[in-house]
């Protein structure tokens, strides 16, 4: 008996040690603020104008045994973004309607990895309060230890349900573009 409670404690303490050392499949990793940046770009007929977030908070399941994010949740405050101009922010906060919809958000959990770095990210984009299908295409860098993702992807004012700007009577263009520039440590 104490024979087989020694050999029975030894298989169990060589089990652990082999379930213990193995990579977990999939963890969730979180954005690093300090890297990342997402950027909004817009037109009028007098002037252009971006204003960027650096408060980008980011998630993904990352699959450590296909080294392929699996799922990404998106989401930044309409309040973070500055242009360099207060009062273009203001105004921009009085239309986006930032406290009634604070936040811009994408989530996706079909993400699809393409030759030369390439994702494809079928997802739900919120802005001001409707929520829209959008593939978004975004490309991935390696290099130290981190992961980068990058890209843009046009949103149209008019099907997110916000009244165009102007200025001198002149309406901005329908299109903002987003821009993302997003890093991850591995």
């Amino acid at each position: 008996m104490k024979y087989t409670l020694k050999y029975g404690y030894l298989l169990a303490i060589g089990i652990l040690f082999a379930f213990s050392s193995a990579p977990m499949a999939k963890r969730k990793i979180m954005a690093d603020k300090a890297l990342s940046t997402v950027t909004y770009s817009a037109k009028h007929p007098l002037h252009k104008w971006e204003g960027v977030s650096k408060d980008v908070n980011c998630a993904i399941i990352y699959n450590d045994e296909t080294k392929q994010p699996e799922n990404v949740a998106v989401s930044i405050k309409v309040s973070s973004f500055d242009s360099d101009n207060n009062n273009r922010d203001s105004h921009a906060m009085e239309v986006l309607e930032g406290l009634k919809y604070p936040n811009v958000t994408f989530v996706s959990s079909d993400i699809k990895a393409g030759e030369n770095g390439t994702l494809t990210a079928k997802g739900t984009l919120t802005f001001h309060g409707v929520a829209k299908p959008i593939t978004l295409e975004a490309t991935r860098k390696d290099a130290g230890g981190k992961m980068t993702l990058t890209g843009e992807f046009p949103v149209s004012m008019t099907d997110h349900n916000i009244e165009r700007p102007s200025l001198m009577g002149l309406k901005t263009e329908d299109a903002m573009t987003l821009k993302f520039d997003v890093v991850f440590g591995l």
